[in-house]
């Protein structure tokens, strides 16, 4: 059955695409939740008009993600945290505590799934290399420093 998708879906494509999936999926998931709309000459001048409008933001979204990037790779994030005689932290710095610090250094509202830290968690004092993903295509190293409280 050939459905036009209301909502991006991880498996079969974004809002708006033209998609073809098995009548039973169709019938009982897909419609059912909103998701996907039958194709009909009516719905696919609506889905063109979902394509373009998701083309738009998407363009936006680039926009602001690649200058965020050119602001935020020259900037060092200092995160303070309590440490031991060796260096090791008492406890974890995490990405949302990057995030955090992000937001008050520089004034850029980061969303912590972004964020990819090299392990799960920054564990010890120094200078550590975060990976932020605001956008698809868009993809910097943040400079993170962190010293003891």
């Amino acid at each position: 059955m050939k459905l036009i998708l209301r909502a991006d879906l991880a498996d079969l494509g974004k809002r708006g695409d033209l998609v073809e999936v098995a009548d039973g999926y169709a019938r009982n998931y897909l419609i059912p939740k909103h998701l996907a709309m039958p194709s009909t000459p009516g719905a696919s001048a609506q889905a063109d008009s979902m394509r373009r409008a998701r083309d738009q933001r998407d363009a936006a979204a680039r926009e602001q993600a690649e200058e965020m990037a050119t602001k935020l790779v020259t900037a060092a994030i200092t995160i303070t945290a309590k440490a031991g005689a060796s260096g090791k932290l008492f406890g974890s710095v995490t990405n949302a505590d990057v995030a955090d610090a992000i937001a008050e250094q520089t004034g850029y509202e980061v969303d912590r799934k972004v964020i990819h830290l090299e392990d799960q968690h920054l564990r010890s004092l120094g200078s550590h290399t975060v990976t932020l993903q605001p956008h698809s295509d868009v993809s910097f190293p943040v400079n993170v420093e962190v010293v003891s409280a």
